[in-house]
């Protein structure tokens, strides 16, 4: 999934409080702007872009825009650039995601250098107008607009909180999980497969990740449920039990708190002409 917008200076919307579970991006084109990411309040100027982690708390009660000021949003999940690569080989292929997960750190400020805001500004009006356009081939077009632009970010240098090719015990887990997601496995069985307890190992995993191992296993279903609901036509019952859920009811339930739609809805979504 998805989203490019840009926001003029009198378009503020949304809850209060909200957190999500995608990657969100937020760009200042031109002009400033200001916003709550947890307890710290972050000043963006011309230039200045902020990435902020699934699951961190956003206060937009608190957000400032200057008159006059362009932003950006984008907002995606972490199969978008490539939805068949297993999630450890795409977050090693991928690493600057690793740092996005993380929700104790959740938002990272950086500059885009003056030369590179033109290209910048190219893909993020590419990616919406692939979005709202939704002309054959889209699909391809976003993905590669959005990996331009992780590539340039992860020229940037940002500070990583950790690697996973140097901690064995995540990327365990995270293979242990791309391997048994379609069976009905919980933390128990991925403790019994990394040969650590369960407490221990749910602490260690919230602490490096910010997120729950039950979390990280329903992020791999839910992303092998939308590549099946946008490249199959396999019945909602049987997509349910190929991602490790054998009742469809609870499958749908789960998507939608999810997804703030049902599974239905998301494949129609996908499909609908321009």
């Amino acid at each position: 999934m998805t989203q490019a917008v840009d926001f003029p200076s009198h378009r503020e919307s949304a809850p209060a409080i909200h957190a999500h579970d995608f990657v969100q991006v937020v760009y200042v084109q031109d002009g400033r702007h200001c916003l709550r990411v947890e307890d710290r309040d972050w000043q963006l100027t011309t230039g200045d872009a902020i990435v902020i982690a699934p699951g961190t708390v956003i206060a937009t009660h608190h957000a400032h825009t200057d008159p006059d000021t362009t932003k950006w949003v984008v907002l995606f999940s972490a199969d978008a650039v490539n939805p068949t690569t297993p999630l450890l080989a795409f977050w090693r292929a991928h690493p600057l995601l690793a740092s996005f997960a993380r929700t104790g750190r959740g938002a990272h400020r950086f500059t885009i250098p003056r030369e590179d805001r033109p290209t910048w500004h190219a893909h993020l009006t590419g990616l919406r107008a692939e979005l709202q356009r939704r002309r054959d081939g889209y699909a391809d077009a976003v993905r590669a607009h959005l990996t331009l632009l992780l590539i340039q970010l992860s020229r940037l240098n940002l500070d990583m909180p950790f690697d996973l090719d140097r901690d064995y015990l995540l990327a365990a887990v995270f293979h242990t999980i791309d391997a048994r997601y379609h069976e009905p496995i919980s933390l128990k069985d991925i403790a019994v497969a990394v040969t650590q307890s369960p407490g221990h190992l749910a602490t260690i995993v919230k602490q490096r990740t910010g997120r729950t191992v039950g979390q990280w296993i329903t992020e791999r279903r839910m992303r092998e449920a939308r590549r099946l609901l946008a490249d199959t036509d396999r019945p909602i019952g049987e997509i349910a039990t190929r991602i490790g859920y054998h009742d469809p009811g609870y499958f749908t339930r789960r998507f939608q708190a999810e997804h703030q739609i049902t599974p239905q809805a998301w494949r129609h979504a996908g499909r609908k002409s321009p």
